[in-house]
């Protein structure tokens, strides 16, 4: 079922996210100042208006009562991104989610209401940092404060074993979730698959125990 989603703040990460999730079949309606931003976001997603973000009537007048999530992205304007969480609760938005460039804007958006906090740079900056520090990790997502999601090549000692011989989730309290074989294609897990050494595995694993990935 498709979720109506609102993208608040038309910046790179905004245009982004906006017009990913478009493309993965949401309706989205999307909200900036900028009007050569909104001529060109207008193609590419389902509603693309022209609005004084900073303004309470022109925020109020986007509808946001009819939105599954609604998304504010200027990381900047906290005085702007203060006001749209707050309208979008009052309207009953079931999930607001607000972009914050700083801890103490992060605080800020947290009390006035907002379900949860994007920090792209930091959350950016780990990934990187996680990739880079092992030779092993081909990407990593974080899930949430527990749990990550990591892609990488089996362990020497896995390959030629099945996933029930290795009892990876009792062993080692990780999931695997997908294999991407030789041919680039990602597919559900076969318990019984014989690993091979050019297997991708895709894996949840919390983050404390993330060190045991050989």
């Amino acid at each position: 079922m498709k979720k109506s989603i609102a993208v608040l703040g038309l910046g790179k990460y905004g245009c982004s996210l906006a017009t990913t999730l478009y493309d993965l079949g949401e309706d989205v309606l999307v909200a900036d100042i900028d009007e050569k931003i909104i001529r060109d976001m207008a193609p590419k997603v389902t509603s693309a208006v022209r609005a004084d973000l900073s303004n309470e009537d022109e925020v109020v007048a986007l509808g946001l009562q009819n939105m599954d999530i609604v998304i504010i992205c200027m990381g900047q304007n906290i005085a702007a991104s203060i006001m749209c969480v707050t309208i979008a609760k009052e309207k009953g938005v079931g999930t607001v989610i607000a972009k914050a460039s700083s801890p103490r804007i992060k605080n800020v958006l947290k009390r006035v209401g907002a379900d949860k906090i994007l920090d792209p740079e930091m959350e950016g900056g780990i990934r990187s940092a996680r990739i880079l520090a092992s030779q092993h990790i081909r990407d990593y997502f974080e899930i949430d404060e527990n749990l990550c999601m990591v892609e990488f090549h089996p362990e020497n000692n896995w390959v030629g074993k099945s996933l029930i011989d290795l009892d990876l989730r009792r062993k080692h309290n990780m999931n695997v979730a997908a294999i991407k074989d030789s041919e680039g294609k990602w597919a559900f897990v076969d318990p019984g698959h014989i690993l091979k050494a050019d297997d991708l595995l895709m894996i949840i694993i919390e983050k404390k125990d993330i060190s045991k990935l050989k």
